[in-house]
């Protein structure tokens, strides 16, 4: 018996697989994939088994379902009847975006302790943010397996069901945002004169700096701001020009998209 398996090691899959590995150990860890080869290449560098789906889903304690909620039916449909058929405790852990517990259960066609988890990119560097919620079914003993398992990732959020796609159009989204900031903060310093090479350095390294700051001193955000800025100097005028334009809006639109996506996912 195996403490968790992993049915899906892309990206996130494998992500939040290489932390639980560095948890429980590799030889409590075993994985699956649509793409044998994947999986086989994941195990070979994390030193964890290789299982097929049914397999997997038989004799693992937790099994982490990192499969695109499109193809959550498909899966339940290859290893549901195993699940069933089971007598021992187990867990699903589920991180489809848009898919409630409600709607993983009624997929699966009977009743089982779940997690429902929303990582987010930088859980890879041990610089997440994930949020979570249980079902009813899922004890308090699992409940603490699991997250200390997940805990390398970076940050767990216990989140309100009924707001964890809200929560996650900004976490689990949010760095794609991030991203396009510093590309447009970088091109910004290029249209200055900058080398695109220093002008990337210090437009990731500001805005690191710049959350890193605000994470270690608990200020709040304006108030930050508020210090950078000198009554008629440089800063205030460049803030002056972003609180007159569509920044904010525009963020707010794009998390409001990000979001609308995610509930029509989950349908």
């Amino acid at each position: 018996m195996y403490k968790f398996g992993f049915i899906g090691v892309g990206h996130m899959g494998g992500t939040l697989a290489s932390a639980v590995i560095g948890s429980v150990g590799a030889e409590n860890t075993a994985v699956c994939d649509i793409d044998e080869g994947r999986a086989k290449l994941f195990a070979a560098a994390k030193g964890c088994d290789v299982l097929p789906a049914v397999e997997l889903a038989k004799s693992c304690r937790h099994i982490v379902l990192g499969v695109k909620p499109q193809n959550m039916a498909e899966l339940f449909n290859e290893i549901g009847d195993t699940l069933k058929s089971r007598r021992d405790t187990f867990t699903l852990v589920t991180m489809a975006a848009g898919i409630t517990i409600a709607r993983l259960l009624e997929i699966y066609g009977a009743d089982a302790p779940v997690l429902r988890v929303m990582p987010n990119t930088p859980a890879a560097v041990g610089a997440g943010c994930m949020l979570y919620a249980a079902n009813s079914g899922l004890s308090d003993e699992d409940k603490r397996e699991l997250l200390s398992a997940l805990a390398p990732t970076g940050e767990l959020v216990e989140t309100p069901e009924e707001l964890i796609d809200a929560g996650s159009a900004v976490s689990g989204c949010g760095p794609a945002f991030v991203y396009k900031f510093i590309l447009a903060f970088a091109k910004a310093g290029e249209s200055l004169g900058l080398d695109p090479s220093l002008a990337a350095r210090l437009a990731l390294q500001t805005t690191l700096g710049a959350a890193s700051l605000a994470a270690k001193s608990g200020e709040d955000p304006r108030i930050l701001c508020d210090q950078v800025c000198s009554p008629g100097g440089s800063t205030i005028e460049g803030v002056k020009t972003l609180d007159a334009g569509p920044f904010a809006s525009e963020l707010k639109t794009a998390v409001r998209a990000s979001y609308d996506r995610t509930v029509e996912l989950g349908k």
